[in-house]
């Protein structure tokens, strides 16, 4: 594990063996607090500052909503907040080239035959950046298998097209032939779109591997480099620390999503889709989601959220036949899809800041947060199994950061 101290010495050591004049670091959002790209960050803005480097700051929103100043300062400390850029996914990008058509039903086993537009933000693209300082964390992820690396590019700050295609993509070949695995359909599809668009851009990756018992960050791993080797690398010590397997299926899951972390289903689904493969058949999951106000992260995506609902894998994919507006933003149907359980375990949302009704028209069972939690105290409660009145309950505080499987079938 890592301390202040070495995270320091391995980032200004990189900084200073490729002695840039220019730096562009690309950075996640506060949804991603727990992967230490915070101090990171701080380390390499501060250093650029003491070498007279030029640096400005472009979020990695993907569809997000920009950060708040709060926000900022709390992950990323004293560095100005005028220097962060926050991605318009619709707006601030170039397209860059295309993946075709051919590669894309190759790697998909022909499930998917369209081609690929790669579009990234344009402050990426500029010459005048002599380093992309991308940072970022490798966690098991439902689109891609293990996040970051080209991700945090070509998504973080990529455009719609490649946003709903890539998501598309990872739903119709199935998240759990994916999730926790390198070499995906859509990894091979951005790996494809970095080694023949971006062979002109100067990228710098600096990927770790955490958890965060208790809430406090552990770095496990820092990699630092070019190319693919510092992913790989990175993959490796995730999936020793960010997958937990279990014996058998669980029956009872219960997930806290901090409100802090989590207003929206579009991130706090992580609960359904980090747990499905170790839930068993007919099993319950509760999600707590004292903060959850909304089902999308942005207008559009929320007022489709409502319309069509979470109700499973080729419900979407018939409604994405005939539905224009499901075509058009093919990342929400890929969410409808990874938000659902297909009807293999039953998924209850204890709110408090939407109603009842609104979670029971999407597809989820409604309950109440504060009787919910009354039985089911995330205080009281510990990671893993816990008896609650007679009743084994697994608890998990925070399925942003792992992968849980059930081991029996596992392959």
């Amino acid at each position: 594990m890592l301390d202040e101290r070495q995270i320091r010495i391995e980032v200004e050591a990189a900084l200073a063996a490729r002695s840039p004049k220019k730096v562009l670091m690309v950075v996640p959002d506060f949804t991603r607090f727990f992967s230490n790209a915070g101090l990171i960050a701080n380390i390499g803005y501060h250093w650029c500052c003491d070498h007279g480097v030029e640096v400005e700051i472009l979020e990695a929103l993907g569809t997000h909503v920009p950060m708040t100043q709060q926000e900022i300062s709390t992950m990323y400390g004293d560095i100005p907040v005028e220097k962060f850029h926050a991605h318009d996914w619709r707006h601030d990008v170039v397209n860059i080239g295309e993946v075709p058509a051919s590669f894309v039903s190759e790697v998909t086993e022909g499930l998917w035959k369209e081609p690929v537009a790669v579009e990234i933000n344009r402050m990426v693209m500029d010459p005048s950046f002599d380093l992309v300082l991308s940072i970022g964390q490798v966690v098991p992820h439902e689109v891609i298998g293990m996040a970051n690396h080209s991700k945090n590019l070509f998504v973080g700050v990529g455009g719609s097209s490649m946003i709903n295609q890539s998501h598309i993509i990872g739903a119709v070949y199935g998240m759990e032939r994916m999730m926790g695995r390198d070499h995906t359909p859509v990894r091979k599809v951005f790996d494809y779109a970095a080694e023949h668009f971006l062979k002109d851009v100067h990228v710098l990756y600096m990927l770790t591997a955490c958890t965060a018992p208790n809430s406090v960050i552990q770095t496990h791993g820092l990699f630092i480099g070019e190319g693919r080797k510092p992913l790989e690398d990175a993959i490796v010590c995730a999936q020793e620390h960010n997958i937990d397997f279990v014996e058998h299926g669980i029956k009872k899951c219960v997930v806290y999503l901090d409100p802090k972390e989590f207003k929206s289903t579009w991130l706090g689904n992580k609960s359904v889709y980090r747990t499905r493969m170790a839930m068993a058949d007919g099993g319950d999951l509760i999600v707590l989601a004292p903060g959850v106000d909304k089902f999308g992260e942005d207008p559009i995506n929320d007022k489709l959220i409502r319309k069509y609902g979470y109700k499973g894998r080729l419900h979407t994919l018939e409604l994405l036949k005939d539905c224009d507006d499901l075509k058009e933003n093919m990342g929400v149907a890929a969410h409808l899809i990874h938000g659902s359980s297909d009807g293999r375990f039953s998924i209850t949302y204890a709110v408090k800041n939407i109603s009842q009704k609104e979670i029971e028209d999407v597809g989820f069972i409604p309950a109440s947060y504060d009787e919910i939690a009354k039985k089911y105290d995330p205080s009281k409660l510990s990671y893993g199994y816990n008896d609650v009145d007679g009743e084994q309950v697994f608890f998990i505080p925070n399925p942003a950061l792992g992968l849980w499987i059930n081991r029996e079938k596992f392959n």
